[in-house]
């Protein structure tokens, strides 16, 4: 996935999204990481609806208080996200992941589990996690949910893929009927991948 198409929104998933805030996450030479703040972060999570405008302001207004949190949190997100990718990424390829990473992934659903609980209101019960909007982490338990909900869903897992870009590395959620969906967008590695093979059919 090239730069020019930052905050593009082609996993299908938040989490997909979520661990595609890296570009070219396998080259060396173009990786870009998106997340260079805390507010990078918060500006992702408002584009990909994770937060509220509201909730952004007033997080961001605490995290100029709490610069060092605020830090930590980017830390902690950086963390999650490059566990998740590695876990799955695993599942395409059909191999167990890192019993390490496996690990880590459940110190996050440990940690933040703590503060989930049943609402009832509107007539019906949902699990809510409970932060308030002073928790500088308070985007990282819907990403982790997300995560959650799709590594436990028997029927879904199979639909997860890599796209076969050339050092894309991104991850996505196949939702074509008959799981035939190879890019991460077509309009950019897929139409790299035809443009390469015109070149060599030309050649």
């Amino acid at each position: 996935m090239s730069e020019t198409n930052a905050y593009m929104m082609v996993g299908e998933r938040m989490c997909m999204d979520f661990i595609n805030t890296v570009s070219w996450r396998e080259s060396d030479e173009k990786r870009r990481d998106w997340f260079t703040s805390y507010d990078k972060l918060v500006d992702w999570c408002i584009h990909a609806e994770v937060l509220t405008g509201q909730q952004a302001r007033t997080i961001l207004l605490n995290a100029k208080e709490k610069p060092s949190e605020a830090g930590e949190v980017l830390k902690q997100a950086i963390e999650m996200r490059e566990v998740m990718y590695r876990i799955f990424k695993s599942i395409p390829k059909e191999i167990s992941p890192n019993p390490l990473d496996l690990e880590r992934f459940n110190d996050f659903v440990s940690h933040f589990y703590q503060a989930l609980q049943v609402i009832h209101e509107n007539h019906h019960y949902t699990l809510k996690f409970k932060h308030t909007e002073r928790n500088l982490d308070i985007m990282l338990p819907p990403i982790l949910q997300s995560a959650v909900d799709l590594l436990v869903s028997k029927n879904d897992l199979g639909r997860v893929k890599q796209c076969e870009g050339d050092a894309c590395g991104w991850l996505f959620f196949d939702t074509s009927r008959n799981r035939s969906r190879r890019w991460c967008s077509m309009a950019d590695c897929g139409n790299r991948a035809k443009a390469r093979r015109f070149y060599q059919k030309e050649k």
